[in-house]
């Protein structure tokens, strides 16, 4: 073939490598992969008419309209990828609706192009360009080709300065590589025509943009085929970053955990896929043109952009109606509960992590009605706020010390009067006001500022028994709280103890309490901070007793003294079998030597009824709801004269 084409060869495998690995990856659902495709096929067909011009070249073709034609498709093709590497940056991330407003953009990206396409159609006439009379000769305004290639390559960097934070270090990192090989290339056959290196320089240019930026294994859940969690969150990032309008039809089936414990992994997955076919297929006949992912445990994502967004309502509707058919998977018929809402971005979620926070668990915290429900509808914005703040809201507490310790009095029956209480956090935000217990220690245990909440809580509580309001009550202990996250750390008795001795009470002051959840662990760690605790003088209960997790050897081993029935045992007083359970487990309790207080007890009748079943201590809204220090030593004082 010719010493002068061997790179171009080189250039045209590597280019087919790549254009089957697209093919095999299924890099060709977006419009940045279908770009990318394109940019692969132009700098082929370049490549292909730049070896059939030395070819013709070599064989002395002059003046032969198979040479013009073979050198015009090369140019043409050649100096084309350009724009097209920067419509690939601007699909890449999804910039074009800023750039679409503004008119004088749009003329300087289309305008160069233009140009070279309208300088090489009048090139036969006039020759400017090149010339193949005599053999193949640049003509004297062969450089505006290039000049018009320079001027995308200034764009290219001005869209990055422009964009900057879209980019992360290593998208910067490959375009520049990726500018460099084409102005380097660019270059070297300006300077020494001889020497076909553009095509090669090209191909190397399309390979790192596969390495480094095309990467669809990173963002195609295998089983779905639909875009991962990890695509959605960059692409909705982007959009508010860009000021981008979009609406979300988010996709929660509600008792998909029941499905996949009905089906199993495998097969709950195999069922997965043809709910994300049922998606796409509706999407595809409806003409939504969405962004479709699938997030997990059940959760999918459409997403309209641009004149899309007018078939959002349609499309939700149609998932609406079609997923709650029942659906037969391998001879069952499975119903699924699908709960899809509507939310317009920025409009509804002003910002992507009260997207990602609302998304998580509306199926979760609203009725399931079975219509299509509109997010503006379902959410109070301050406490939606609460959830997208909480983890800042936690971390201003802690170093403002805003953290409130309040106390529920404890009755015991035998002596008619109060003898503990159970020390409760709660905060107070200048900003949102009440932060829900439920929402502040579940997030706190994500983020890991349960340890830090938990030494505050009980410093606390340790100053209030060690001071003079204390001795004066007559109280015996405070229960204080301890989570799973606390439960499981090895350091948790060294801080503990520390604690106490700082502030010289004794051990028997404290019961410490765990909860069923945390029963339910077997580490090892639980067990030995049990151990070290108890043999320091400390007491511990069991929490929220018959919940779900009750282990009755778990129970036996516990170094336990009390036993809290959970309130769900009160509030089924009505129901004859749950006294029946209920007498019969305080009796095989009481057997064991545990004591037992009852939560939630609100009525007199309640109170009587737990008196004569011979309950230890009774806990609830009819003594006193939690309240703040001060109010506790003088309800106390008040009610134990």
């Amino acid at each position: 073939m010719g010493k002068g084409i061997a790179l171009d060869v080189a250039a045209l495998i590597v280019l087919a490598v790549l254009l089957i690995s697209c093919i095999l990856r299924k890099m060709t659902a977006s419009k940045a992969n279908r770009m990318f495709l394109l940019l692969i096929l132009m700098v082929a067909l370049s490549t292909v008419c730049d070896i059939f011009s030395v070819v013709l070249d070599k064989n002395q073709a002059v003046g032969s309209r198979a040479l013009y034609a073979a050198h015009l498709g090369y140019l043409a093709t050649h100096f084309l990828t350009a724009p097209l590497y920067l419509l690939f940056f601007i699909s890449l991330f999804d910039t074009w609706h800023k750039l679409e407003k503004n008119t004088v953009i749009k003329i300087l990206i289309f305008a160069p192009s233009l140009v070279m396409l309208l300088a090489l159609a009048l090139n036969f006439r006039t020759g400017l360009i090149f010339s193949v009379d005599g053999g193949y000769t640049r003509g004297p305004w062969f450089g505006l080709l290039y000049v018009c290639t320079l001027f995308y390559v200034l764009f290219d960097v001005f869209y990055i300065v422009w964009f900057h934070k879209l980019f992360s270090v290593g998208d910067f990192l490959a375009i520049a590589s990726v500018l460099v090989f084409a102005i380097g290339s660019m270059v070297v056959q300006m300077l020494v025509p001889g020497n076909l290196v553009e095509m090669f320089g090209g191909s190397v240019s399309l390979l790192i943009l596969s390495a480094f930026m095309q990467r669809p294994e990173e963002y195609v859940d295998s089983f779905t085929g639909l875009m991962k969690h990890s695509a959605y969150a960059r692409d909705m990032k982007r959009n508010y970053l860009n000021g981008k309008h979009v609406i979300v039809i988010m996709l929660n089936i509600s008792n998909f955990a029941s499905v996949q414990a009905m089906l199993g992994f495998d097969f709950s997955m195999e069922f997965l896929k043809i709910v994300a076919g049922e998606i796409h297929d509706i999407n595809r006949k409806t003409h939504g043109h969405a962004d479709l992912y699938y997030l997990d445990n059940g959760r999918f994502r459409l997403v309209f952009s641009g004149g899309s967004r007018k078939n959002a309502e349609r499309v939700a509707e149609e998932l609406n109606h079609t997923l709650k058919q029942p659906m037969n998977f391998r001879g069952i018929d499975i119903t699924l509960a699908p709960f899809l809402v509507i939310s317009q971005c920025p409009e509804e979620m002003t910002d992507f992590k009260m997207l990602m926070s609302f998304g998580a668990d509306f199926h979760k915290k609203n009725y399931y009605t079975g219509r299509v429900m509109r997010a503006g509808e379902m959410y109070d914005r301050n406490q939606l706020d609460i959830q997208t703040n909480i983890d800042m809201i936690i971390e201003r507490a802690l170093e403002n010390d805003s953290f409130q310790v309040y106390y529920q009095p404890i009755y015991s029956v035998a002596r008619g009067r109060f003898i503990s209480a159970e020390a409760l956090i709660r905060l107070f935000d200048p900003q949102h006001g009440y932060i829900s217990p439920e929402e502040l220690i579940s997030a706190a245990e994500r983020s890991g500022a349960i340890h830090r909440i938990g030494e505050v809580v009980f410093d606390k509580v340790c100053q209030f028994i060690a001071g003079e309001d204390f001795a004066r009550l007559g109280l015996d202990y405070v229960e204080v709280n301890l989570s799973v996250a606390q439960i499981m750390d090895s350091d948790l008795p060294d801080i503990i103890i520390s604690t106490v001795n700082k502030y010289q009470i004794p051990p028997s002051r404290i019961n410490l309490e765990i909860t069923e959840t945390a029963a339910a662990y077997t580490q090892m760690v639980m067990m030995e901070n049990l151990d070290k605790l108890t043999k320091a003088g400390f007491s511990f209960s069991l929490d929220d007793y018959g919940t779900g997790y009750s282990n009755m050897k778990r129970v036996i081993q516990m170094p336990l003294k009390l036993i809290k029935l959970d309130k769900s045992f009160v509030d089924e007083g009505n129901n004859p079998k749950m006294w029946i359970f209920l007498e019969n487990t305080v009796r095989m309790l009481r057997d064991m030597k545990m004591e037992i207080v009852v939560e939630g007890v609100e009525t007199r009748e309640m109170l009587e009824a737990f008196s004569h079943m011979k309950c230890d201590f009774i806990q609830g809204y009819y003594f006193s709801e939690p309240i703040p220090q001060k109010n506790f030593v003088e309800f106390i004082a008040g009610a134990n004269k």
